[in-house]
């Protein structure tokens, strides 16, 4: 095993693994920025190196800044984590030629699947069905068209660097495909640094299911099991859980599927195989996420295995001691039932726009079944530069239903104050009829009228888009204008930090109301800044690419 291990990463996952390694008396670095320095994973490791700045690109993302931290400390291996660098091909090469072990799987195999093109040719070679599309990057909008008009809509144009939900956009009419397809390669080369898409059905409402991969070596695979990871908005995932409430006996299929991939790749390490389930039953692969996976945590609880534990063991060249009997049902793993809820720091009463800013009360659930994985504590500041995840809520039950009333009663005792979080939206999907029954989909929590209102003394229930918010009575529920943004001033600030992605406008426009002025990139979230009255645009205060601060001024319309 090793003596110190860099974590190249931060919030919840960076204390998820120094937990690990400090369990396994393993060592381990820490590396933050400016607005981190008192971050709670900054505490939870042995050493800490500053990486001066706040942007991504010059911290967490600076590969000569972190192989630096790395040698200085004399740490012997890099765990990515996830986010950031953890699907970069190219830094895994870089760790490993520098002398470093890298803790995830061979670059070679993280190329092959992390372009979107590669990964669904290795599929339709390993035997593993593919929904139909244009195999080859599509650059050509009227092929796009032709393919749709013989195929049918709705099509998902997808970044071919893509994962996560970035940069797929849904086509559903030709005339939607001009935009849709600008879109995507818009967010593509924000987010993954290249403009090449690809284009296949769209599943309207189907089932996302996913398989934990554990690659013991490029010969020897094996699948933890399936979790269902289907409420979702914008393509990102809110609840997960396994075992899944439907489509069981698809399990062992998308197991020995994932399983082919895995050795088609020369994958090791631990990854994930996702795959699509429509109405009729049958599976499409999605995509394979080289990494650990933020919903890891239901399988390890279901498993009783500690997965970051694998992953050092594989890269150090250790024996697990784990077979496929072992792992399958009925094998020495607890059993029962885990869901997982991500908390994030966004509004559901706005589109669940992100909402950083400093968490002035926070006091975790505890008890029986109950486990919290956070990168956050009272008095700390989530920042706008990462990402709006604040925690990971898990209960463990016997069965669904009890994991469910647990979940509920956890989330409940959860408080998280002076920042709007996702917690009322799961107050209400886990009591829908569809999330009760396992029904739900990929389009549950984007369907109108899905949801019903709780009907508890002192609380509420709005609908704006819907999407569900519960109202406390104390004067803090949030009003329509609130919801869908002033309109009397013409004078329009970030909302946040940000990157500026795209400025549609130019200074002495005539604009209306509700047109698209810019689009600002913000905590992995585009937002369209609209022109807030009919004028004449007399200010732009940005330009494309440019970043820009919370309260700058982006835009005065006259």
């Amino acid at each position: 095993m090793f003596d110190k291990v860099l974590i190249a990463n931060r919030g919840e996952i960076a204390v998820r693994i120094a937990r690990t390694c400090s369990r396994l008396g393993v060592d381990t670095v820490a590396v933050y920025s400016d607005v981190d320095a008192h971050a709670k994973h900054v505490e939870a490791c042995d050493e800490r190196v500053h990486l001066p700045g706040v942007a991504s690109s010059e911290t967490y993302l600076n590969v000569d800044a972190l192989l630096a931290a790395a040698r200085d400390t004399g740490a012997q291996a890099i765990h990515p984590g996830y986010g950031f660098l953890a699907e970069n091909a190219g830094f895994a090469e870089t760790v490993t030629e520098s002398g470093l072990v890298w803790i995830g799987p061979p670059a070679d195999a993280m190329r092959k699947v992390g372009d979107k093109i590669s990964a669904r040719r290795l599929a339709q070679e390993a035997g593993v069905p593919v929904l139909p599309g244009l195999t080859d990057s599509a650059d050509d909008r009227k092929l796009i068209v032709d393919f749709g008009n013989e195929v049918g809509y709705p099509l998902a144009i997808k970044a071919a660097g893509g994962g996560g939900g970035r940069g797929l956009k849904v086509a559903h009419g030709s005339d939607e495909v001009v935009e849709a397809f600008d879109a995507a390669r818009r967010e593509s080369e924000s987010y993954f640094g290249s403009s090449e898409v690809f284009v296949e059905r769209y599943l309207e409402a189907p089932k996302h299911l996913e398989v934990q991969l554990l690659s013991l070596s490029e010969s020897d695979s094996l699948w933890l099991g399936v979790r269902d990871c289907s409420l979702q908005r914008r393509h990102q995932k809110l609840v997960e859980e396994t075992p899944p409430p439907l489509h069981r006996d698809l399990a062992p299929l998308m197991g020995e599927a994932a399983v082919a991939l895995a050795k088609a790749c020369g994958y090791v390490n631990a990854g994930t195989a996702e795959f699509l389930v429509d109405s009729d039953g049958s599976f499409y692969f999605l995509e394979v996420n080289a990494r650990l996976q933020v919903e890891h945590t239901v399988t390890e609880e279901v498993l009783g295995i500690d997965l970051v534990e694998c992953q050092l063991k594989v890269a150090a060249g250790e024996s697990l001691g784990l077979s496929q009997a072992d792992l399958s049902e009925g094998g020495r793993g607890r059993g029962g039932h885990s869901i997982e809820c991500r908390i994030n720091a966004e509004n559901p009463a706005r589109d669940f726009v992100p909402t950083p800013g400093l968490i002035t009360r926070y006091a975790e659930p505890a008890g029986s079944g109950v486990r919290v994985d956070s990168g956050y504590a009272e008095g700390d500041e989530v920042p706008s530069a990462y990402d709006s995840l604040v925690a990971k809520l898990v209960v463990t039950a016997d069965d669904r239903e009890r994991a469910i009333a647990r979940m509920l009663i956890a989330l409940d005792e959860m408080m998280l104050e002076g920042i709007s979080t996702t917690i009322p939206a799961h107050l209400l999907l886990l009591v829908d009829e569809s999330f009760v029954e396992g029904t739900h989909t990929t389009r549950t929590v984007e369907t109108d009228g899905v949801l019903n209102p709780l009907s508890e003394p002192g609380h509420g229930v709005l609908i704006i888009d819907g999407h569900p918010v519960k109202l406390w009575h104390d004067g803090m529920a949030p009003s329509a204008a609130a919801a869908v943004g002033a309109t009397g001033s013409g004078r329009l600030t970030a909302p946040m930090q940000g990157t500026i992605l795209k400025v549609l406008v130019e200074e002495g426009d005539e604009v209306a109301a509700g047109d698209p002025l810019m689009v600002l990139e913000a905590m992995k979230m585009e937002t369209t800044i609209a022109a807030p009255k009919d004028g004449t645009v007399t200010l732009i205060g940005v330009e494309r690419g440019g970043t820009t601060g919370a309260g700058q001024v982006l835009v005065v319309v006259e």
